[in-house]
């Protein structure tokens, strides 16, 4: 969320590739095909990065959770 308490314009970058880090050191790279108000994210052609090794995977669904 932006400090605004709305979420982010993700439109921008739809169909284009993303590079998202998340918790433990993992990267996903992939395309943006969807997304949702709470931003969960749908990306395809995902490669999953942790450290030297990769993972592909055809689609992945990135859930937003507030701790």
């Amino acid at each position: 969320m932006s400090r605004s308490g709305q979420p982010p314009n993700l439109k921008k970058y739809m169909d284009k590739q993303l590079q998202i880090k998340l918790n433990a050191n993992l990267l996903v790279i992939g395309t943006l095909r969807g997304f949702d108000q709470f931003m969960n994210l749908v990306i395809d052609n995902t490669v999953e990065v942790n450290g030297n090794e990769k993972n592909e995977i055809i689609m992945a669904v990135i859930q937003y959770l507030i701790r």
